[in-house]
């Protein structure tokens, strides 16, 4: 159908307009095959990942698909400066690169040489104008339906205000997770959509059938917004561990901040002053304390514990309002044949009410 050959399937490559998202630690070599395989645009999340894991990633996706696909990740990680050569020395397949905490203007320019887009992730109208003078080719706007950091305005508010605030293509993110939501992006105005709760609940997603099914046993009632985590509302479902963290106090807020920086420390090879400085940056650019900053290091260990391990109970599961929904995992080939198949018939639903005749 010719409204779903969007421009965002046009400069992405991709068969539907329909991105996974980058989720940490969920956005994995196999998941971003299957989702690019089966029509969508996959983004590989390695804003959680060393140099050397995304290299050897982005290899395992380059094995597994000729289709172009995305990167994600921030300046503040670290090896960010290595991992930049990394994806520009795959610019053949590596189409588009994500970001939140992003490149400035200097750096972007350098992707935008390469042929690769740039496509930013904003949850407010101020965010996009700033990325738009950035030079970013393309802008995905969060509602506050959205899974992890997130903001307070719905997606039916937030995404005509940033269509009315931007020249360049937009995408819409947060509760979408079926052909009904597409059709009603493209309604909008948007070029299409971006998922990643409705991505992380199909039968590629790597994350581990116990914590699948806490997620496909949540309801609405079941997921949360917090700022307990880092100072940032974040969405998450609820449980034993979220629960445990909005009861402590600051000595405790500390403290996991500390062990935080011990396991990130032995993961990535970081110094104490390396981390000191990723969490400097991250208060200048985000408005944290420094507190707030060091707190936000120990997010990705607790998500770890959840997505990786398998322990749902003792770690943090993010998550878009969308799964109190979802109750089945289908495969991505599945899910955007659905999609597809879904939208269309919405759209030539529509179709006859728009004609002269029919009023």
């Amino acid at each position: 159908m010719a409204a779903l050959r969007t421009l965002l399937c046009e400069r992405l490559g991709c068969d539907a307009p329909v991105i996974q998202t980058a989720m940490g630690w969920v956005a994995t070599p196999p998941l971003v095959v299957a989702s690019s395989e089966a029509g969508a645009f996959g983004f590989l999340a390695a804003a959680v990942m060393k140099p050397d894991e995304v290299r050897s990633s982005i290899a395992a996706v380059r094995a597994g698909t000729t289709r172009p696909f995305g990167v994600n990740f921030h300046m503040f990680q670290p090896g960010a400066a290595e991992i930049v050569e990394i994806i520009l020395a795959n610019r053949d397949q590596v189409r588009a690169v994500s970001f939140g905490r992003g490149p400035d203007a200097k750096m972007v320019g350098r992707f935008r040489d390469a042929g690769i887009l740039c496509i930013p992730t904003v949850g407010a109208v101020k965010h996009a104008k700033k990325m738009i003078e950035l030079g970013v080719d393309m802008v995905t706007v969060q509602g506050g339906e959205g899974g992890g950091h997130t903001g307070s305005v719905p997606t039916t508010i937030l995404l005509p205000q940033v269509l009315d605030a931007v020249t360049v293509p937009v995408v819409a993110a947060g509760g979408f997770a079926d052909g009904r939501g597409l059709a009603a992006a493209l309604a909008f105005g948007a070029v299409g959509i971006a998922m990643g709760t409705r991505f992380l609940m199909t039968k590629e997603s790597p994350v581990p059938p116990a914590t699948k099914a806490r997620y496909l046993a949540a309801g609405t009632d079941d997921i949360e917004v917090t700022d307990k985590v880092d100072g940032l509302p974040q969405r998450m479902i609820v449980n034993a561990m979220l629960r445990r963290i909005e009861m402590s106090g600051g000595v405790a807020q500390w403290l996991r901040a500390a062990r935080a920086g011990l396991v990130m420390k032995k993961q990535t090879g970081a110094s104490f002053g390396d981390l000191l400085r990723m969490a400097r940056g991250m208060t200048s650019h985000g408005g944290l304390t420094l507190a707030q900053a060091m707190s936000a290091a120990a997010v990705p260990a607790l998500i770890q514990r959840a997505v990786v391990d398998g322990k749902p109970d003792e770690g943090l599961m993010a998550t878009g309002l969308v799964a109190g929904r979802l109750a089945e995992l289908p495969s991505c080939a599945e899910l955007v044949r659905s999609i597809v198949a879904d939208a269309e018939a919405r759209l030539a639903s529509l179709a006859p009410l728009a004609r002269p005749e029919a009023a």
